[in-house]
């Protein structure tokens, strides 16, 4: 079937099989040269019609391919596959080569599915034509095919046959078995060339003149959609803008496909566009050119370009990576905090150093001898405490008592000997400046590092910036409740660590059915005991700082991971409980001051100091004079450890016990005075020095106060003072500075009583002084008649208003007659304590 074909090949314009051997035809030949493996006989002269050598670059290496009359030029697409384009990138492979690596075109029977193969099946007998040349383009995936045709038909007329017929019968390659190959008409003049410009979907369109000299009309979109349409399906044309003064005109054609774009321009290129086709009366010529797109920064434009997409996505990996790379190790450091890992004093060795020097240092057996009497008096609540930690309830255990009454040490006493114990101070936290301070005193409180603290700040300039940019967050920076959730967080997870580690491996574990959960829900005594030292220590109406703590407590506790003891002064804490713990019930402990028997003892063990002391100054002879008067000072300072303590140094240094509790007394009394009744800027105080110094006087006088009593006096029921409005309110202030304690009943207040034992004795000295007793008097009794006569007026408003009546009913007589009782009685209080004001403004005259 192949000797019937009409279709003729020229082996020579396929660079590929030309012969290797010394036979050479010059350029231009005027004769016959013969060449190896070409048939001899009566078709040899057939290919006397080649007088130009064709190459890669067309002609001569011209870069163009030229037809003449009865000739025409088809592009042929999808013969190579377009992936192999980066093997032309590199420095020693050319063109040329690549066909020789593909292709077997020295052998004289071609594979089915060869280029040149498949060249020969698109071309059917059926039409006629004669193949002259083929120039093969590597890197556009296709071939130039020069053919003649004879007078009765044209070159248009032979494309319309071969799309038909490949239309009908599709060849496929090997490399691409779902597009077949396509081939158009050449119109233009095509430039083969071989530089390092690789195919793309956008073509650049240029505008030229067709002579020098001539202006050139730029094609409008309509009719450069009707030109390059037939070629393939165009996404988009993109003329050039109308403030652009870049010569020659151009725009832009970007199709769907890259074959379309490959097909286009090479068929396309140094075409003559006439006025009837929509150009000037010049005429125009379009040049083309690939035009890559910008892909080189395309993902970094998209990034920059969806700040609102990108920023929140970059933060939540920033986060992913901080959890997934430091939370394990932060993790570890504070399991090694809780289970005291890296502590000196229960190393081994240090505890037998330790055990071997306590013969010389015997100061330290006198101070556990001094502790011991302590915890003798209190053994009743260790016993009690060491009972709530044996147990299953889940809830908040709550030991509070006034400062210096020795709840820290009273609660390592009882946690003596247990290895799981972490303690956070709330004093540090609290009083950081700034979230970044606040994050590093809770991170250190707990172990929890590493802590980048800076990265905070940074993260908020950050946050910041785009905000001001985008007009939202960006979620860079947490906020101050979020980072401590995550340090409570991963302090929760390693305190079920620790707890878990007392588990026995599960050969000895009588309990291996149960789960983690269940296991530490059966067994208390192994789980953790964290302490909350210093809570509420200078409490808010709304600090997050103490609302975390609950909630977090609240959750070790149900979860059953370690038990929480909350170690107090202020007798409110169960507002701030109850909000995370609402449906429990706490167990609270009080804690007072000690025993007179106890404190007595206390003070002389500190006196019995060691021989050679430096500090020892008196003879034994003084101190069993001074004991006489021990018995008076114990009763005024009371058991308040801090103030023996204190006590106890002075006695030490030389004093008197008469003297050293004359001095205490009176500087107690200058503190109060200087920190709650003569304080010039009030701040953010919730009490009035009137309401204080009521407190004074009448504790002065009583060592007690009932609590509803104090609600109940016009000094706290009717403060005139903004801040000190709220009568409970003042006192829970003015427990929580310490110069009043109330104690409960029940859950309920009921007794004020003074801050310390030796304020009583202050109180006393402070009422005993005439003119500061005058001087703040007279202040409590002119808010009095302020609020007297406040309710006068608003007597006498009712009384008017009643008087306006066109007639007066019966009945309003026994409220008119109400009015005038009360004004009677405000007007005889005020006479009252205007008297008493006038006597004390005489006094506050002549005495200094």
């Amino acid at each position: 079937m192949q000797s019937s074909r009409r279709i003729f090949f020229n082996p020579t314009s396929i660079p590929g099989l030309r012969s290797r051997g010394t036979t050479r035809r010059d350029f231009y030949n005027a004769g016959y040269t013969p060449r190896l493996g070409l048939r001899k006989g009566k078709d040899v002269g057939f290919w006397r019609g080649i007088r130009r050598e064709s190459t890669e670059t067309g002609e001569d290496q011209t870069g163009h391919i030229s037809a003449r009359s009865n000739e025409g030029i088809l592009w042929f697409d999808n013969l190579f596959p377009l992936k192999l384009n980066w093997m032309l990138r590199l420095p020693w492979h050319t063109e040329k080569s690549l066909p020789e690596l593909l292709t077997r075109f020295n052998n004289s029977t071609l594979g089915t599915f060869e280029p040149v193969a498949l060249v020969k099946r698109a071309i059917p007998s059926s039409v006629p034509m004669t193949v002259t040349e083929i120039l093969p383009r590597l890197k556009d995936g296709g071939a130039f095919v020069k053919f003649s045709h004879p007078d009765g038909i044209t070159a248009k007329e032979v494309e319309g046959l071969l799309r038909q017929y490949l239309r009908d019968n599709p060849i496929k390659p090997w490399f691409n078995p779902f597009r077949r190959i396509r081939t158009n008409l050449v119109v233009g003049k095509p430039w083969l060339e071989d530089l390092y410009r690789f195919p793309s979907s956008r073509i650049k369109v240029e505008f030229a003149p067709t002579s020098p000299g001539k202006e050139a009309a730029e094609l409008s979109q309509e009719a450069l959609y009707s030109l390059f349409r037939k070629y393939g399906k165009i996404a988009e044309i993109i003329p050039q803008p109308s403030d652009s003064k870049i010569i020659p005109k151009y725009a832009h054609l970007d199709f769907a496909r890259l074959r379309h774009a490959i097909m286009a321009r090479n068929c396309m290129h140094g075409l003559k566009v006439t006025e009837a086709e929509g150009s000037g009366a010049a005429g125009t010529q379009l040049r083309l050119s690939f035009q890559q797109r910008d892909k080189a920064h395309w993902i970094w434009d998209w990034l920059t370009s969806h700040p609102r997409v990108v920023i929140p996505a970059v933060a939540a990996l920033l986060a992913t990576a901080t959890v997934a790379v430091f939370d394990p190790i932060r993790t570890f450091f504070i399991k090694a905090h809780i289970e005291h890992s890296f502590h000196l004093q229960d190393n081994r060795l240090y505890q037998w150093f330790k055990s071997q020097a306590t013969d010389i240092f015997t100061f330290r057996r006198k101070r556990s001898e001094e502790a011991s009497l302590i915890w003798e008096d209190r053994k009743q609540i260790i016993d009690t405490i060491q009972t709530a930690l044996m147990e299953t309830s889940s809830t908040f255990i709550v030991v509070q008592g006034p400062r210096g009454s020795g709840k820290k040490d009273l609660l390592t006493e009882a946690l003596k000997g247990r290895r799981n114990t972490l303690l956070i101070d709330c004093k540090p936290i609290q009083d950081a400046r700034g979230d970044s301070a606040t994050i590093c005193a809770a991170a250190a409180a707990v172990g929890y590092r590493p802590v980048f603290s800076w990265a905070n700040s940074l993260s908020s300039l950050v946050d910041l910036a785009a905000q001001g940019t985008i007009g939202v967050k960006s979620g860079f920076s947490e906020t101050l409740d979020a980072q401590l959730g995550k340090v409570w967080g991963n302090t929760a997870s390693a305190l079920k660590s620790a707890a878990l580690g007392n588990r026995p491996k599960a050969k000895e574990d009588k309990d291996a059915a149960l789960s983690d959960d269940d296991w530490l829900e059966a067994h208390p005594e192994h789980r953790p005991v964290v302490l909350l030292d210093n809570f509420l220590h200078k409490n808010e109406e709304s600090s997050i700082v103490y609302d975390k703590l609950s909630e977090w407590a609240a959750g070790l506790t149900t979860a059953n991971i370690a038990h929480v003891v909350f170690l107090t002064n202020d007798i409110s804490y169960s507002k701030s409980l109850s909000k995370a713990l609402p449906d429990r019930v706490f167990r609270q402990i009080s804690l007072g001051d000690i025993k007179p028997e106890v404190a007595k003892k206390f003070v002389i063990s500190h006196l019995d100091v060691e021989k050679g002391d430096p500090s020892e100054t008196l003879t034994q002879a003084q101190k069993q004079d001074d004991l006489e008067e021990l018995d008076e000072a114990i009763t005024a300072v009371g058991g308040r450890l801090t103030d023996l303590e204190f006590l106890a140094r002075r006695l030490k240094t030389g004093q008197t016990p008469k003297r050293a509790i004359a001095e205490m007394i009176e500087q107690s009394a200058n503190e109060i005075m200087k920190m709650y009744l003569l304080t010039v800027d009030k701040g953010e105080r919730k009490w009035s020095p009137e309401q204080a110094w009521y407190l004074i006087k009448s504790l002065s006088e009583n060592g007690s106060l009932r609590y509803n009593e104090i609600l109940l006096s016009n000094t706290f029921a009717s403060s005139l003072t903004a801040s000190a409005s709220s009568g409970e309110g003042a006192l829970e202030a003015l427990t929580a500075a310490e110069l009043i304690t109330i104690t409960s009943y029940k859950g309920r207040p009921q007794t004020v009583k003074a801050g310390k034992p030796v304020y009583e004795a202050a109180f006393k000295v402070l009422a005993e002084d005439k003119v500061l007793k005058s001087r703040l008097d007279l202040a409590i009794l002119t808010e009095l008649t302020k609020i007297e006569t406040k309710s006068i007026d608003k007597y006498e408003t009712e009384l008017t208003m009643l008087g306006t009546l066109p007639r007066q009913p019966s009945e309003l007589a026994p409220r008119i007659q109400f009015l005038l009782t009360k004004i009677a009685a405000s007007q005889q209080k005020v006479e009252a304590w205007e008297k008493d004001m006038a006597a004390m403004k005489k006094l506050l005259l002549n005495e200094y």
